[in-house]
């Protein structure tokens, strides 16, 4: 599984690639990164079918374990993605923009 840092998942999100947030929802109304979509890894076995065909589909939660989760299981289904290493905690303190509410 590929891991990437922040400023690939700024380059991503600019260039339109999916990012979801695996965390839960009142995890992500606390506050996410803009642009994202949640699909909490509680339901994701259920709902990943949402997730836009793309080249590479981002994955990301707290500080790295959950989405890993989610990106092998993505792996597994035949869908490239990528973790985001560190997570949302690591956006928030590098003082990127973030949205908060449902």
């Amino acid at each position: 599984m590929q891991q990437v840092d922040l400023a690939a998942l700024e380059q991503a999100l600019v260039d339109g690639a999916p990012v979801i947030d695996v965390r839960e929802a009142d995890e992500y109304a606390q506050a996410h990164v803009p642009g994202v979509t949640l699909i909490p890894l509680s339901e994701f076995a259920a709902r990943y079918g949402e997730i836009p065909s793309a080249p590479a589909v981002f994955v990301i939660c707290a500080m790295g374990g959950r989405s890993a989760q989610a990106a092998s299981f993505l792996g597994a289904a035949g869908i490239n993605a990528v973790n985001v290493a560190g997570g949302t905690d690591a956006w928030i303190a590098s003082g990127r923009p973030v949205e908060t509410g449902a």
